[in-house]
Order: structure tokens, then C-alpha cells, then sequence
């Protein structure tokens, strides 16, 4: 089922007059209000900001039922864009395990990327509780403590496990991902889509996947897609860039060279994929 925004919002409200757990209810706005201040926090920093339009990240976690009481789980925070959002909203009553990079990396990226986020875990109030732990398909597989976590959330990662690792690697992470989770616990993942009637082999090298490519091995770990959404979509993305998903915003590696036009674009066009834990 693919759900629009308005469509979901009147279900909420329909789903909230039949009588839904009052307890939920109460949580799930108290959330809301985290999630907006968070947002609108002056210590955001105004470049990330800029960004909300594309990543629309009060809807996001609303469509996958962020509740501030919550243990989640953020695989691959990197600089923590996400992070700066979730931490805040979970702060005093939830816990956000961090699964960053591997310590022992050899990567230069990833020991940077660590080590800073390390960082604002150590001098930032707003990360003081977030718990740093490590990430990796394969290799680094404990994210959290095994049945512990409510939510495991993951934004624009996927394509990286399965360039990295392929399809082994991939279905590691997922299965990692179900390891983490309670019964019934949801993951939330947000991805570059890739339409279907391109070349698999597209998602080797362009930062796009199908959707349906990662419904399947979201099932092969044990997983039931629930819903859907067109939250992050951008119908002006036609997935076909000289240098994949990067060629667009933020990235623009092609320099000066068109930017205006792919800045015209905007971000990838995204699928927003809601799976519960069987």
C-alpha cells in the first residue's frame, strides 16, 4: 500500500477517534513536540536547516511512530543530522543507541566521522545520553542489546551496505537490524529509489535502489513492509545523473557544471519504507 501524506494524517485521526491506546496517544504528541523543537532548536546549524524541506523530518518520524519513551536505534548516523533531531526528542525518557562506524576502521573517512561524533557526545547537552555503538555489515553486527530496541531507523544507507558488501551484505545488515528489535518493533527506512524497469545493476554504482529489491531482503531477515509513504519523494528526480545520486544536492560533484540545474532538482526522490519485526 503506498499512502500519501493527507492520507495518513486522516488515518491517524480516524485511528485516534475509534479509540486508540490513550497511553500512545499522549506519548506520540509528546513526541511531536520534541521532534518540533528539536527542529527549530537555534543550535541547529542553519546549512542543515536548509535541508528540512528535502528530508521533511517531523513527518518522516511521525509516519514511523517515533514515541519519546522509545529505545531506537540510528544505524550510521555519520555527522548526525538526524541525530541532532533524535537525541533531544528521546532525551530523559527514551534512549538512541548511535551505530557509527567501526573503531578499528582503517577508513580515514569513517575514524574522522567517528571521532567527531564521538565528540559531540562527549561536550554537546543535547547528545550527552545517546549510547555510541558500532556498525558494519558482516563484520560489526551488535548494534544494541539483542530485544532491547523499539525502533531502528536508518536514512540513505542502504545503497552504501549493498556497494560495499552486495546482497550478503545487505541481508547482514537487516538481520542485525531484527536481532536489535522487540517483537513487533519497527524499522523505518529511507532510501534513493531507483525506478523498476532500470538495470539491477544500477544499484551497484548509481546510490539508487528498488524498492522492491529492498522490500524482499527487508522479508529474507524477517520483516513485514506495514506501509509506505511519498513523504520524501521528488517526482523532478529521474534517478539518471553523470555521476549517480552525488550529482545532485548536496553533494553537486559535478562542480559548477550545471549545479543551477540540479539544484533545480533538489534532493534524490526517496522511498519511505515502514517494517515490522515478525
Amino acid at each position: 500500500m503506498k499512502f500519501g501524506l493527507k492520507t495518513l494524517l486522516t488515518a491517524a485521526v480516524v485511528a485516534a477517534l475509534a479509540g486508540c491506546n490513550a497511553n500512545n496517544s499522549v506519548n506520540t504528541n509528546q513526541a511531536n513536540a520534541a521532534v518540533v523543537s528539536a527542529i527549530q532548536s537555534s543550535e541547529r546549524p542553519e546549512a542543515h536547516r536548509a535541508r528540512d524541506k528535502y528530508r521533511n523530518p517531523l513527518e518522516t518520524l511521525e509516519f514511523f511512530g517515533l514515541q519519546s519513551d522509545m529505545t531506537v536505534v540510528e544505524i550510521t548516523p555519520g555527522g548526525g543530522w538526524y541525530s541532532e533531531i533524535l537525541a533531544p526528542t528521546l532525551k530523559g525518557k527514551g534512549t538512541l543507541y548511535a551505530a557509527h562506524f567501526p573503531a578499528d576502521s582503517e577508513i580515514g573517512y569513517y575514524k574522522k566521522s567517528l571521532a567527531s561524533f564521538k565528540d559531540k557526545v562527549a561536550n554537546d547537552p543535547r547528545y550527552s545520553e545517546v549510547k555510541v555503538t558500532e556498525f558494519f555489515p558482516v563484520t560489526h553486527l551488535d548494534i544494541a542489546p539483542a530485544s532491547s530496541a523499539d525502533m531502528v531507523l536508518t536514512f540513505r544507507n542502504v545503497h552504501n551496505w549493498y556497494m560495499q558488501k552486495d546482497h550478503e551484505g545487505l541481508l547482514s545488515a537487516f538481520k542485525a537490524f531484527n536481532k536489535a528489535l522487540k517483537p513487533g518493533g519497527i524499522l523505518g527506512v529511507v532510501e534513493h529509489q531507483l525506478p523498476e524497469d532500470r538495470d539491477d545493476a544500477q544499484q551497484k554504482s548509481s546510490g539508487y535502489m528498488k524498492l522492491s529489491y529492498v522490500v524482499d531482503v527487508a522479508k529474507q531477515a524477517g520483516f513485514e513492509l506495514v506501509a509506505q509513504s511519498d513523504i520524501n519523494a521528488n517526482p523532478k528526480d529521474s534517478a539518471d545523473h553523470p555521476k549517480g545520486v552525488w550529482t545532485l544536492p548536496p553533494h553537486l560533484t559535478m562542480g559548477e557544471e550545471q549545479a543551477e540545474k540540479y539544484k533545480a532538482i533538489g534532493e534524490s526522490n526517496r522511498m519511505t519504507l515502514k517494517f515490522k519485526k515478525l
